[in-house]
């Protein structure tokens, strides 16, 4: 789907990771930025009230587009260089893919679901706290690991790449590279 027609759809809205520009093509910096907008989006959907089921669609729609092209760009570019870079770090980059893979099934699932269906609430719970966990790993273990193996430059390099990734990535987890993605996270 293009970026108008989701704007459009969503009355306007802009998928903030379309937008956010950042100074830095620091790999880590990237990604923090749009856990911010990721964490964000959770925060709305857990405010957003018991009866609010348009809204909260709208939401989940935001959380499957945000956490799609991000796990894209992480799989696509920066876990595989940083297996090759520092080898140390495979058993954390493993465990990534498999947090991912968690996270792909129910964002999968919830993009065939109504708000409406029983276990929609649910089930975007458990991805939010799934993701959280992943978050709060990587923030707090994994990226200081990354940055003292890798240094300034290597990680500017693999976040420019990061970008170029982002512009070609899926925006919904049917999208055949989104599938590829996730069967790739499982047999790698």
């Amino acid at each position: 789907m293009h970026r108008a027609s989701v704007a459009s759809r969503r009355g306007g809205y802009s998928h903030p990771m379309a937008t956010t520009k950042s100074a830095s093509t620091d790999a880590i910096v990237l990604l923090k930025n749009d856990h911010k907008d990721i964490r964000r989006a959770f925060d709305q959907f857990e405010k957003a009230g018991e009866s609010a089921e348009k809204a909260k669609g709208k939401l989940v729609d935001q959380i499957i587009e945000l956490l799609t092209v991000h796990t894209y760009i992480e799989n696509e570019v920066m876990y595989p260089r940083v297996r090759a870079l520092l080898p140390d770090l495979e058993d954390d980059v493993l465990e990534s893919y498999e947090e991912h893979h968690v996270a792909d099934v129910l964002v999968m699932e919830l993009s065939t679901m109504k708000p409406s269906d029983e276990r929609f609430d649910a089930k975007t719970t458990v991805l939010i706290e799934s993701v959280r966990h992943h978050i709060e790993e990587e923030e707090q273990e994994w990226f200081p690991k990354v940055r003292e193996g890798l240094g300034r430059k290597a990680l500017q390099e693999i976040g420019a790449e990061m970008e170029k990734a982002r512009k070609k990535a899926p925006r919904r987890p049917s999208q055949p590279s989104a599938l590829k993605k996730t069967i790739d996270a499982v047999v790698s």
